[in-house]
Formats: C-alpha cells, sequence, structure tokens
C-alpha cells in the first residue's frame, strides 16, 4: 500500500505545508527535496533507491512497505539543531502514542525500532533550508525485517489507514517544528516525558571513545546527560532492556 489521494492530504496539512508531492520511486526523498524543494514542500515517495540514515548509514525498504517522507522548513536561526530530529520522532509518538524514544531519535515499540529520521541542512543561496526525512515501517514481513531490534506497525497490531496516518503525521511534525523555530521549551519537556533513555545504564559510542554510565537527564539543546556530563552526538545502547 501507499498514500492515495495526495489532494486530500494537501488540503488537510495547509496549515503547515503549502505543497505536498508524491512519487513512485526517489533515490532519497532528501536529496531531492534539498535539490529542488523549498520551506512548506513535503515530498512523499513509496519507495527509496539509496535512502539515507543516521551518521552515513544506508536505509533500505521494500516498496509499499514504508512511508517515506521528507519535510523542508525555513531555517530562521541554528541554535539547538539537535532537538530538530527530536522534535520530528516527538511527531511520531504524538500519532502512535503506545512508542517512546530512545536517545536521540529512535521511535520504539516494545522496545524495537519502527522509524528511521534524518534531518540535513542546505546553506546555498543565501536562504538556508532544513530538511528531515522520515521512514516509518507501516506493513512488513516479520522474515524481511533488517535487524532483529526492527519492528513495523501491523507486527505491533497496530492497522493505520495510509492517508490518514499520513495527515496526522504532517501535522503534528508542523507542530512540533513550529515548537522548535519558536524555541518553546514545551518541545523538551515533552520529550523528557516520554524517553525511555532517562535514568537508563548505557554504553554511549562517539567518534572519541565510548563512555558508560547513568542518563541524567536530556538538556535543553537535546543532548544527553550522562553522569553530569553532556553530549551531542553517540549511538546509545541501554544495558539493561526497555519496555
Amino acid at each position: 500500500m501507499t498514500v492515495q489521494n495526495v489532494a486530500r492530504i494537501q488540503a488537510a496539512v495547509a496549515e503547515y505545508w503549502s505543497e505536498v508531492r508524491h512519487v513512485e520511486v526517489s533515490e532519497s526523498t532528501n536529496t531531492e527535496l534539498l535539490a529542488t524543494g523549498a520551506p512548506g514542500v513535503v515530498l512523499i515517495a513509496d519507495q527509496q533507491t539509496s535512502g539515507k540514515g543516521r551518521l552515513g548509514r544506508v536505509w533500505e525498504a521494500p516498496a509499499g512497505a514504508n512511508l517515506l517522507m521528507s519535510v523542508a522548513i525555513d531555517l530562521p536561526h541554528t541554535d539547538d539543531l539537535g532537538l530538530v530530529s527530536l522534535a520530528a520522532g516527538l511527531a511520531v509518538v504524538d500519532v502512535v502514542p503506545a512508542a517512546r524514544l530512545k536517545w536521540p531519535n529512535d521511535v520504539l515499540l516494545n522496545g524495537k525500532k519502527f522509524v528511521g529520521i534524518l534531518g540535513e541542512i542546505d546553506m546555498r543561496d543565501g536562504a538556508p533550508m532544513l530538511v528531515v526525512g522520515l521512514g516509518v515501517n507501516i506493513e512488513w514481513q516479520e522474515d524481511c525485517l533488517p535487524t532483529d531490534w526492527s519492528t513495523s506497525l501491523n507486527l505491533q497490531g497496530i492497522q493505520i489507514d495510509w492517508d490518514e496516518f499520513t495527515i496526522d503525521l504532517l501535522r503534528a511534525l508542523g507542530k512540533r517544528l513550529t515548537q522548535w523555530r519558536d524555541q518553546d521549551t514545551m518541545l523538551i519537556d515533552d520529550y523528557r516525558a516520554v524517553s525511555v533513555t532517562i535514568g537508563q545504564r548505557v554504553r554511549l559510542d562517539t567518534h572519541s571513545g565510548s563512555v558508560v554510565g547513568v542518563v541524567d537527564s536530556v538538556d535543553e539543546h537535546g543532548e544527553v546527560v550522562v553522569d553530569g556530563t553532556s553530549y551531542s552526538t553517540g549511538d546509545v545502547t541501554h544495558l539493561r532492556p526497555t519496555h
């Protein structure tokens, strides 16, 4: 399956998004939107041939299994850019309330990841633009999942209407990214409320090495605080199960 009625989606999200584009195949919705988009534009693809993930990883998905889309907004400031991907993850939780967030932006159901998020910036032409891409696992066969810690909505017993889900997610993204743009402190408060990383004993792998400790909080800049020290990037491994 995939989205069906793009005109309906466009009308329903016009408060936040001026144009919704839909293509059958894209090399990468982020790459395409960075090249051809403008603030307020959404690009949805049925399939990606060279999808991108965090830290340069490849994002792969069979056709019709994922909601693959990117959104573009203007970049009025460069403060706390780390909050952008957190805001996108929180938008998914707004639509799938059973989900929880593992720092920075892994969206989990029953401890398994079902969403990939990647933010990128275009600083060309003196008009900075921020593009946020999401890949939501909607309908997967269990034996096709890329990892043991992956899942999808259908495998978690959640059935959705593709168009309604897309509308709800785009509205939630519009709201949460507006909070980031307006530097609304409610954004990080809401993130902390659904974080499964805060209070966990973790291993944080960074470019300079690994740190093991307890996560005190996620600070106002979106950085993870481990035993009193803030870190802006890295991969977190929970050292006890997440429920």
